[in-house]
C-alpha cells in the first residue's frame, strides 16, 4: 500500500487517492479544488472515515478535513453555533457543554465529523425529532469552479435545501451553523423486554419517551430497551458507577463481545448459543447525566452495517419478517438489530423525507460473511419503500431510488447545475445519481 492508501472504519471500503491534502482554511480548500479541476481530477473530502459505503472514494485529490476543526461562532441568547466543517461531534459536544448548549439530538456515534454526519442523514432516536441536518441554519460551501457560498433559509433556499443532506455531491462543506438548544440531561431506563411485547405496545412506548430506541439480538426473544426523558440541564445528576459502567459498557459489551464473537467465527454453530449469552447479560439499568454522555456509545467492535428507513407503521410486521426469515435459512446472526424512531422532514434525499420513520440498522461482525442476509434484509424493506441510510451499505442504485425520493430528479438536476464535469463525483455516486449529464 502507498502513503495514500486508507480504509473505512469496518475495513470493508478501501482506497488509494492519487494525492492527499489537509486543507487548513476555506481559501486551502479552494486551491486544492482549482488546482485539481485544472489537472482533470476528481476531488473529495473525507471526515472520520466512518461511513460502511464508498461514498468517500476517490482516485484523484482526497482532501482530509481533521485541520478544519475550529468552532467559528457561539451565541449563547440564541444557540447559534458556527463550526467548521472537520470538526468532530465529541469535540464539539465538549464545547458546547462548556458554554450551556448542547446539540438537540444526536446518534449513538460521536467520533464522525459534522460535514459526514448531516451530508449522509446521521439521526438519533425521538419521534418528535429530525436528524442532525434538520438542525443545520446555513453552510458554507466550496463549489467546483472554486468559488465560496453559503446558503440558508433565505439565501439560496434550494441549495441550503438539498445541501443538507446533499452526499457530497454539491460541494465541500468549509462550515455549517447549527442551532442548538441549552444543556439538558437524559433520565435514562434500560430494561429487557420480550420482542413480542415491544412491539404490541410500540407506539406507547416510542410516544411515552422522549427518545426510545431498542436492540434485538436474532436468535433471541429479547429486545433490550432504552427509554430516555429529557430534564433541565441543572438536574441533579445519578451517573451508573464506574464498576458498573465499565463492567456493562467496556467489558460485556466491548471486550467479551470481541472475544465471543471471534469464537463464533472459528464455530459459526455457536453463534445463536452466543447472542443468546450476551443479551441475557445485560440487565435493566437506571441512570441520569448530561445528554452528550448519554446519546454516545462506545463501539470498539467491528462490524459492517446497512440501515434503512422505513414507516413507523409497518416497523413491527418486518421484524416478525425477519425473525421469520431467520429461522427458516439457519442464517446465523451475530449482531443485533437497533431500531430508532425519527421525525419527518423537508430535506430531498433525507431518507425521513416527508415521513415519520422507523430505522433499522443491521449489521455483521466483521469477520464474517454478511452478503445473504444483507440481501434478504433489503427484499423485505423493497416492499415498503425503505430508504437506505447513505452512509450505511445499501444495494440500490439511481432508477430504484428515484422510485422512493420525490424530489430525486430536482436534486440530480442542482448536482448537473453545480458540478457538470463530476469533479466532486466518484463510482458511488454515480451509481446511485447517476452520471453528471
Amino acid at each position: 500500500m502507498n502513503d495514500t492508501s486508507w480504509a473505512n472504519w469496518s475495513g470493508h471500503v478501501q482506497g488509494h487517492p492519487a494525492e492527499v491534502r489537509s486543507p487548513a482554511s476555506t481559501a486551502d480548500v479552494v486551491a486544492a479544488v482549482t488546482a485539481a479541476t485544472d489537472r482533470g481530477q476528481r476531488v473529495k473530502p473525507i471526515g472520520s472515515r466512518h461511513s460502511f459505503t464508498a461514498i468517500g472514494v476517490t482516485d484523484g485529490v482526497q482532501l482530509r478535513l481533521d485541520r478544519l476543526d475550529q468552532v467559528l461562532s457561539i451565541d449563547t441568547a440564541s444557540g447559534l453555533v458556527t463550526v467548521q466543517g472537520g470538526i468532530q461531534i465529541r469535540r464539539l459536544n465538549e464545547i458546547l457543554a462548556e458554554h450551556g448548549l448542547a446539540l438537540e439530538n444526536m446518534g449513538d456515534i460521536d467520533q464522525q465529523t459534522i460535514t459526514g454526519a448531516i451530508s449522509t442523514g446521521t439521526h438519533g432516536t425521538g419521534a418528535r425529532f429530525g436528524s442532525i441536518a434538520t438542525q443545520v441554519r446555513g453552510l458554507e460551501l466550496v463549489l467546483a469552479n472554486g468559488s465560496i457560498v453559503t446558503c440558508s433559509a433565505n439565501e439560496r433556499p434550494a441549495l441550503f435545501s438539498a445541501a443538507r443532506v446533499g452526499l457530497g455531491a454539491l460541494g465541500i462543506i468549509t462550515a455549517v451553523t447549527l442551532q442548538c438548544v441549552p444543556s439538558f440531561a437524559l433520565d435514562c431506563v434500560e430494561q429487557p423486554m420480550p420482542l413480542d411485547e415491544t412491539l404490541d405496545r410500540l407506539d406507547e412506548l416510542v410516544d411515552g419517551s422522549d427518545h426510545f430506541e431498542f436492540f434485538w439480538f436474532p436468535h433471541t426473544s429479547t429486545a433490550l430497551t432504552k427509554s430516555q426523558t429529557r430534564l433541565p440541564g441543572d438536574t441533579a445528576l445519578n451517573r451508573l458507577s464506574p464498576m458498573r459502567s465499565w463492567f456493562d459498557d467496556d467489558f460485556v459489551v466491548n471486550v467479551g463481545y470481541e472475544a465471543l464473537l471471534r469464537v463464533g467465527t472459528a464455530f459459526p454453530r455457536a453463534i445463536p448459543a452466543i447472542t443468546k449469552l450476551v443479551s441475557g447479560s445485560l440487565s435493566s439499568r437506571k441512570y441520569t447525566d448530561l445528554s452528550h454522555r448519554v446519546f454516545p456509545s462506545r463501539r470498539d467492535v467491528r462490524f459492517n452495517e446497512g440501515e434503512y428507513a422505513v414507516p413507523r407503521a409497518a416497523l413491527p410486521e418486518l421484524l416478525r419478517q425477519i425473525r421469520r426469515w431467520v429461522t427458516v435459512s439457519g442464517e446465523r446472526v451475530s449482531f443485533p438489530l437497533e431500531i430508532r424512531f425519527v421525525a419527518g422532514d423537508d430535506i430531498p434525499l433525507a431518507p425521513t423525507y416527508q415521513r415519520d420513520s422507523a430505522y433499522i440498522a443491521f449489521h455483521q461482525y466483521h469477520r464474517l460473511p454478511y452478503q445473504r442476509y444483507f440481501d434478504a434484509v433489503e427484499d423485505l424493506f423493497a416492499d415498503v419503500g425503505g430508504r437506505p441510510h447513505w452512509g450505511k451499505m445499501h444495494r440500490l442504485g439511481a432508477k430504484e431510488l428515484r422510485d422512493r425520493y420525490p424530489l430525486f430528479d430536482e436534486f440530480v438536476a442542482l448536482r448537473d447545475e453545480l458540478d457538470p464535469s463530476g469533479v466532486f463525483g466518484n463510482d458511488y455516486l454515480t451509481k446511485v445519481l447517476g452520471d453528471p449529464s
